[in-house]
């Protein structure tokens, strides 16, 4: 740092230049509680001279600790509810540089309620930096710490097993603990996995080597953060340019802008637009400061091809010979960032690169028990679960697989009505043989063939009625009181301030009754019919295709004599009594209001209303 403060002094455009031109590592700092994430990158700050004068004093006026001029970890934990818990709760960034590289760091919360927190973090680091105590070892939140580092596709984990002083620097117990987490991501997908014994709060092994622990001769945190590859070999491989912009400033000019999400590209390279399909050559790279004769991912510039070809946003330019998956039907790991529950009967808006698609849930597969790391089955997710779904799209999305690409492999869900973000998605791509350009331009230029779903759920309509939709079918012999019953029951309920119709039978058969009777249901409303159905498959039809839970089927079994007496021009023939009803009734007997209050009894006892 000495020969970079001399050159600020002397030179400030010359060490702007040098600083520009360093390369960017980007890491993440997790751990359980108290291990001392928040320490370390403290101590880093401190040790590389990344700290402010008026930084220090005011840490050292704040610290509280018992027999320590500086607290490290109020260099990051910012917020005052961190300071008063002792505790990270929010993502905190910061930014430090050393000769050789410059970094950002992503401290993130140890608690497992924080965990989308710790997602977000996450999502954009090249190196997972995992605290674990020496003094209790490997714990399940660091194997889930782990597990999800692997999830996100972070290529490197370091271990920084620390408080090695209060351990008196025992070299058994760090390679005890080696060992065991060691086994553990042999099962993941990180490309390395290192280790180191450290003490954040006395420094050792973090900016320099520690002579307590000359039995260790890997390098320090610092070197190895300065000397980790940071640009991966399939970060250039795949060429993948998602169109933010079609930008026409006159008629002689058209190009395409973005940014080059993975790959390479050059002048005169082939190109093939999706979804038309479409082959071209760049014949420009264009950016703010001039033309390019090559580009690469993160860079953002605008392409000009030699045709003129039908491009808008949303549309991907890539190589001829390297493309992305085309298709709308996909699995993927979902992270859930929302405290309103996952709901698979309702649409959600899934963004993906450029492009915004209603996509719906086909199937909840599992999601990942957070303690054991077992897959266990489930209907949804809640608040900060992770996992696997099976998706599908209303219209192709051009993508990789996550481990394969994060750019094309990344996704969020929108809730169509709020316009949250509820969930952060990353494709699973298990497909060996690539699609042919013919099949991929095939599927992207099909309709859909998805049935449309609806962007509101029986939940969100329950939420806002406050009751579940139903039917109440009444069965009975013409002349039993089962439309008198029907209007009374109606009445009731909205003096009850519930949302209820009676279906008026004039000129309908029983399909048309039971088509109106379950759209009543789907809007969440209460449906009251007295339609005739004498006969068993009658009733079973009606249940079959309205759901047999939304139907309250009530016999109105009121005496037969009685009912010929008020009926003597009606058709009794054929009538078979329900033989399991829901309630029964006898009109006789009973008078209409005592008969209703039955009803709403049994719509209560059945969770009708909340």
């Amino acid at each position: 740092m000495v020969r970079e403060n001399e050159l600020i002094r002397t030179d400030i455009s010359a060490y702007l230049k040098r600083y520009q031109d360093k390369e960017l590592l980007r890491f993440v700092a997790v751990g359980s509680v108290d291990d001392g994430k928040s320490t370390l990158i403290g101590r880093l700050l401190h040790d590389t001279g990344e700290v402010y004068e008026d930084q220090l004093q005011a840490v050292k006026r704040a610290t509280k600790m018992e027999g320590e001029e500086i607290d490290f970890s109020l260099f990051t934990d910012g917020l005052k509810a961190e300071r008063e818990q002792g505790i990270t709760i929010d993502v905190a960034y910061r930014y430090f540089a050393t000769e050789k590289r410059k970094f950002i760091i992503a401290d993130t919360p140890g608690h497992v309620q924080y965990t989308r927190n710790m997602v977000t973090g996450a999502s954009t680091s090249d190196v997972a930096l995992i605290l674990i105590d020496a003094r209790l070892g490997v714990l399940q939140q660091s194997r889930r710490h782990g597990y999800i580092a692997s999830l996100l596709g972070i290529p490197h984990l370091a271990v920084c097993v620390n408080k090695m002083d209060l351990v008196g620097y025992d070299r058994q117990v760090f390679e005890r603990i080696r060992d065991e987490l060691r086994a553990f991501t042999e099962g993941l997908q990180f490309r390395s996995v290192t280790f180191f014994p450290v003490s954040a709060l006395k420094g050792d092994n973090i900016v320099a080597s520690s002579t307590k622990t000359p039995w260790y001769e890997g390098p320090s945190v610092l070197e190895f953060l300065e000397t980790v590859p940071v640009v991966e070999e399939d970060e250039l491989a795949h060429f993948r340019f998602p169109v933010q912009y079609v930008l026409r400033p006159n008629l002689d000019y058209r190009g395409f802008a973005g940014q080059i999400v993975s790959g390479v590209v050059a002048k005169g390279d082939e190109v093939v637009v999706l979804p038309s399909g479409l082959k071209s050559r760049v014949r420009a790279i264009d950016t703010y400061d001039g033309e390019l004769d090559e580009a690469f991912a993160p860079q953002s510039v605008t392409l000009r091809l030699d045709d003129e070809i039908d491009c808008s946003r949303g549309d991907m330019i890539v190589k001829a010979d390297d493309l992305p998956h085309v298709g709308r039907s996909f699995d993927a790991h979902l992270v859930w960032m929302t405290t309103e529950d996952l709901d698979p009967q309702k649409s959600y808006l899934l963004k993906h690169t450029t492009q915004i698609v209603h996509v719906q849930i086909d199937e909840v597969l599992w999601k990942k028990d957070m303690d054991t790391l077992e897959e266990t089955p489930t209907e949804t997710l809640s608040l900060n679960d992770i996992g696997r779904l099976r998706l599908s799209s209303h219209r192709p999305l051009f993508y990789d697989g996550y481990d394969r690409n994060r750019g094309t492999g990344a996704f969020i869900l929108i809730d169509s009505l709020t316009n949250n973000t509820v969930a952060a998605g990353m494709i699973i791509d298990e497909r060996r043989d690539r699609q042919s350009l013919d099949d991929a331009v095939r599927e992207a230029r099909a309709g859909s063939g998805l049935t449309p779903k609806t962007q509101v759920s029986p939940r969100e309509r329950q939420r806002r009625l406050g009751q579940k939709g139903a039917v109440v079918w009444l069965v009975g012999l013409p002349g039993s009181g089962r439309w008198a019953l029907a209007y009374a029951l109606e009445r009731r309920l909205f003096d009850l301030g519930r949302t209820a119709t009676v279906i008026d039978p004039t000129g309908e058969t029983l399909d048309s009754m039971i088509s109106a009777a379950k759209a009543v249901a789907d809007a969440g409303l209460v449906c009251i019919c007295a339609f005739p159905t004498y006969a068993v498959e009658d009733r079973a039809k009606l249940r079959e295709r309205i759901g047999a839970e939304r139907v309250v089927e009530v016999y109105v079994n009121t005496d037969e004599k009685l009912c010929r007496e008020r009926r003597p021009d009606a058709d009794f023939s054929g009538f078979v009594p329900p033989r399991h009803p829901e309630l029964t009734l006898t009109l006789e007997h009973t008078p209409l209001d005592k008969a209703v209050e039955w009803i709403l009894e049994d719509l209560e006892r059945r969770g009708q209303f909340s």
